[in-house]
């Protein structure tokens, strides 16, 4: 009895082992998706100061995590930190965050966007908006927002 336990644990722990070891290249690839979501989203401009997301530490690598979904495509979840609990632009801020993400990545992707708990004092009432397509649509509609999304958004060198 006592060695078929053995056996058991010990088939147990080789299983084990090579899920870890399967999971350590997805883990990393995840790592670099959301290096690759990162380096599209950090160069996005405040839409009030002349500064970019990243340097107002308003989107941060550990900001952004991506799941694997299967069938190469992507979950991207943003947890972004507005610059003062009351932010009037964070509405603002996240639309961009979907605008470049929707354009810029070259990958199947789904997105949720959400303003880091704790971070907004209206932050429930945010994250329904910016993860409503249908206001995001009605927004981008808009050519006055439609106007300073486009500028928040545009490369520095373009």
């Amino acid at each position: 009895m006592l060695s078929l336990v053995s056996f058991t644990v010990t088939k147990v722990l080789e299983f084990s082992k090579r899920d870890i070891t399967r999971n350590v290249p997805r883990t990393k690839k995840m790592e670099e998706k959301a290096l690759e979501v990162y380096d599209v989203i950090r160069s996005i401009r405040d839409p009030e100061k002349p500064n970019t997301l990243e340097e107002l530490d308003v989107v941060t690598e550990k900001c952004v995590e991506v799941q694997d979904l299967g069938d190469e495509e992507y979950l991207i979840i943003i947890k972004f930190s507005p610059t003062v609990p009351h932010c009037s632009l964070a509405t603002l801020i996240g639309l961009c965050l979907q605008v470049k993400l929707q354009r810029c990545l070259p990958f199947k992707h789904k997105l949720e966007i959400y303003i880091a708990e704790g971070t907004h004092s209206t932050e429930e009432d945010i994250n329904k908006q910016i993860n409503d397509k249908e206001r995001v649509a009605a927004a981008m509609e808009n050519p006055n927002l439609r106007e300073i999304v486009e500028q928040c958004v545009l490369e520095p060198d373009d």
